[in-house]
């Protein structure tokens, strides 16, 4: 991609979602941590109604590792899922007890071994909780970085490594979170709005369409 081209895309999701940012709930590493692993496959808003009572009642690794399967099934059971997501949970409040003095640890490769944690929930906890450089690679990201020719690849952690090299490093973190605000809003999977998509022009569905419509 030219330069002039990825500066353009680059700034037009600067000023269109200024303040893009992880709509997920949460205080600390831990509920991050938590909440990404409840959020595949099901929408933020639904586990923010969750997070929310689970958090209060059990905010450390200790207290919610105490918590047995089916007690947490139960408070979990609205999300997508619920039955491995809440044996993965507590198999890693367990080990971050156990190993890391109930800390949530700040390293890639750390956080991957943790039952049901893969890389792109492993990148949301590095970026949103540590402030370190990642970008995190989910649905929306993928969908709307090749429709907008920012990459060819179909494997997410292809699409991660060629985003890094083409995108600043210190832009990893805002630049994704602004293509899932545009994904979300506008760029959906079905009928996207590209009318009203500021970046209707540079983008290899939208560009066929007429702007108005």
């Amino acid at each position: 991609m030219k330069s002039d081209k990825l500066n353009t895309i680059l700034n037009t999701l600067a000023n269109t979602f200024p303040d893009a940012h992880c709509e997920l709930n949460f205080r600390n590493p831990f509920e991050l941590l938590i909440a990404t692993m409840l959020s595949a496959q099901t929408t933020d808003q639904k586990v923010n109604k969750v997070t929310g009572e689970l958090f209060k009642k059990y905010p450390t690794p200790e207290k919610m590792s105490k918590l047995k399967q089916d007690e947490m099934e139960d408070i979990i059971r609205s999300i997508g899922l619920f039955r491995t997501k809440a044996k993965h949970i507590l198999q890693s409040c367990c080990i971050l007890n156990d190993n890391y003095n109930g800390q949530v640890p700040s390293k890639l490769d750390e956080l991957t071994k943790l039952p049901g944690v893969g890389r792109k929930t492993a990148d949301v906890v590095l970026a949103n909780a540590f402030n370190i450089p990642a970008f995190p690679v989910d649905t929306h990201v993928q969908r709307v970085a090749a429709r907008l020719g920012l990459t060819k690849e179909k494997d997410p952690l292809k699409i991660e490594k060629e985003l890094n090299a083409l995108i600043p490093e210190e832009l990893w973190i805002d630049t994704h979170h602004r293509l899932i605000f545009l994904g979300r809003r506008i760029c959906h999977a079905r009928n996207p709005k590209c009318g009203i998509c500021p970046l209707h022009t540079d983008c290899s569905f939208g560009s066929r369409l007429d702007p108005t419509s």
